[in-house]
């Protein structure tokens, strides 16, 4: 493969808020516990087949419930797959033969029975679904804030440095080596934030810089170098479109498996086209989507070389998320898109190895997200105005605790790990669009007056009430609270 044209990045970033212990169905650990089963051991299964260069980020809050399924959690969750999840799709296929869909009813049976392959499959490796991460092809592992905290909104720079240490050191400690590639949460970035991303290491991340520079533009093909030392890798949304659109990616294909029409518990063996799901014809689609989505690649390559006489840094980064959950079908399009990527001479490359050998511009990076609007508003609006307030009020609050002299200990430590979880992102994420009821607004109020509760512990000496966050942060920094 010539590297003249330059390489493909596929970035997958994968996070979860902390659910783990925060209720069932139809919010909270059931959305880890699918997530393990349909994306997660699907996907190491490509990664570990295919030894592709694929730079995979796993937000520490993700690793933190992760490395808890080596006990009790993991027990709820193979329970989960050998139990609901058999007892669903046992009751829907019976449904369905008892009125003479009998099609649909096999695809229900089958569905069922890859829930309990990924109960063996976790049941194998003793619960150690991170190990299984690291031993899973060529991988260059990136970290994010501690609990994908949204940096530039946040009210102090000790709480960024709260959130940055404790989830660099969470990885460091589970993964040994680290390159230093970060997952900036949300893309979310505002001038300054690169130097404390210097600060504590980081080296590259990534941004979205559709506003700024106009989609399609060739600029989103090189690399930027900040006035920190830190490259800024800009996303190309005209590729990631191809993929991660509602009505014309490739996901939106009447062949492949309908995610929002389903039997009485939720089961799919629809395809978007009203026809009983074909994994045969499914497949067919996804191969033919990942022959098109290399071309493509390949051709937005060679425009850049063209034009600019230097190979180019083609980076596609979406939520791991999306494949295998709301796209049934993106583990099998993945696999597909690597072998295509050898045999139409596209090269894959991990962030870091692309880096390395292509030389970075020096320009203005703009603020922006990759967000609604591609700005700040779906975590700073009216709408999720009391959740902003109440996330940056304990935040100064607990800052003010940390640096006043009072005894620090277990209620110290108990206030920041409340903090880090009324600081994740996922909270007015879902307030902003509406999801899960009254699950975020609840989750919020809960961790709000925790911290109020461990605060006025270490304020009078009172006791420090029993946390419910178990693994959060096992890593906790405490001591970054005390930066200037």
């Amino acid at each position: 493969m010539s590297r003249d044209r330059g390489a493909l990045c596929l970035v997958l970033h994968s996070h979860m808020p902390y659910v783990e212990g925060f209720g069932t169905w139809p919010f909270g650990e059931e959305w880890l516990w699918e997530a393990v089963a349909a994306v997660y051991l699907p996907l190491v299964d490509v990664l570990a087949d295919t030894d592709a260069p694929i730079t995979l980020g796993l937000t520490p809050v993700l690793c933190d419930q992760l490395e808890a399924l080596t006990g009790p959690a993991g027990e709820r969750l193979t329970g989960y797959l050998r139990g609901t999840r058999q007892e669903v799709h046992r009751d829907d296929a019976n449904g369905l033969d008892r009125t003479g869909e009998h099609d649909s009813a096999a695809e229900v049976r089958r569905a069922g029975a890859e829930y309990a392959h990924a109960a063996d499959a976790i049941d194998a490796c003793g619960g150690d679904v991170l190990g299984l991460f690291e031993r899973a092809g060529s991988l260059d592992l990136w970290t994010s804030a501690a609990t994908h905290a949204v940096l530039p909104l946040l009210a102090s720079d000790a709480g960024v440095a709260l959130q940055l240490d404790t989830g660099i050191a969470s990885h460091r400690r589970r993964f040994g080596n680290w390159q230093g590639g970060f997952w900036l949460p949300e893309c979310a970035y505002s001038p300054g934030v690169e130097q404390s991303l210097a600060t504590h290491g980081v080296s590259t991340f990534c941004i979205d810089q559709t506003t700024s520079l106009g989609l399609g533009a060739l600029d989103h093909l090189e690399p930027v170098l900040t006035d920190a030392g830190v490259v800024a890798v800009p996303i190309d949304w005209q590729t990631v479109e191809l993929v991660w659109t509602d009505c014309s990616g490739y996901p939106a294909d009447p062949r492949y498996r309908d995610y929002h029409h389903g039997t009485v518990h939720h089961m799919r063996p629809w395809s978007i086209d009203g026809e009983v799901y074909s994994r045969e014809r499914a497949q067919a689609a996804a191969n033919e989507h990942a022959r098109d989505f290399v071309g493509r690649a390949i051709a937005r390559l060679d425009a850049y070389a063209a034009e600019r006489g230097r190979p180019g840094l083609l980076c596609c980064a979406f939520d791991t998320e999306l494949l295998g959950h709301w796209w049934y079908e993106g583990p099998i399009w993945l696999r597909a898109v690597i072998e295509q990527a050898a045999e139409q001479g596209l090269e894959l490359a991990t962030v870091t190895e692309a880096v390395a050998r292509t030389e970075p511009v020096a320009r203005p990076l703009a603020p922006s997200t990759w967000g609604t609007d591609k700005d700040l508003s779906t975590w700073d609006s009216p709408l999720v105005a009391e959740a902003a307030f109440r996330a940056r009020s304990g935040e100064l609050r607990t800052v003010a605790a940390a640096t006043s002299g009072l005894h620090r200990g277990p209620a110290l430590e108990r206030a920041a790990r409340e903090l880090l979880a009324l600081q994740a992102s996922d909270w007015p994420f879902q307030l902003s669009r509406g999801l899960a009821d009254e699950y975020p607004a609840q989750r919020i109020e809960g961790h709000a007056a925790a911290l109020d509760a461990a605060l006025a512990a270490l304020a009078h000496s009172a006791p420090v009430p029993e946390p419910s966050l178990r693994n959060l942060a096992p890593d906790l920094a405490l001591a970054s609270l005390a930066t200037p």
